[in-house]
């Protein structure tokens, strides 16, 4: 199975409660929600889509569902990533990107974008991206 090219999640915005987040920029906003939230770091993770294959909605409806289940009061915010065509729903999950990238591999996914105040946004590949 191959990836979608790394350009494709650069491109992305990454939005959880009106703050956006873009890769490898800071964002104001996201630390303001980090701060209200009391959180040190958190991660977009999606159970959407698994290995960039488009589902049907209401397969991805029930998977989030169970995303956010499994999740367990992580969850800071609902979150929406989109660029081009491409549009997914995420949750942004406060807690380690390490445990949280387990988590999104148990979901099939290729990455997550994981935030911290004061930092840019950074993709954290999970699973082999060949470019």
């Amino acid at each position: 199975m191959r990836a979608p090219p790394l350009c494709a999640f650069r491109a992305t915005a990454y939005e959880a409660a009106g703050a956006v987040a873009r890769i490898g920029r800071r964002s104001a906003a996201m630390d303001a929600l980090l701060a209200r939230q009391g959180a040190r770091q958190a991660s977009f993770i999606t159970a959407w889509n698994p290995l960039s294959r488009p589902m049907p909605q209401g397969w991805n409806q029930r998977m989030q569902a169970r995303l956010r289940q499994v999740a367990r009061g992580r969850v800071l915010a609902e979150g929406f990533g989109q660029a081009g065509g491409w549009a997914e729903h995420h949750l942004l999950l406060e807690g380690d990107p390490r445990r949280l990238a387990v988590l999104a591999r148990r979901f099939r996914q290729w990455a997550i974008v994981t935030v911290a105040p004061r930092q840019p946004a950074r993709l954290r590949l999970i699973r082999q991206v060949t470019v």
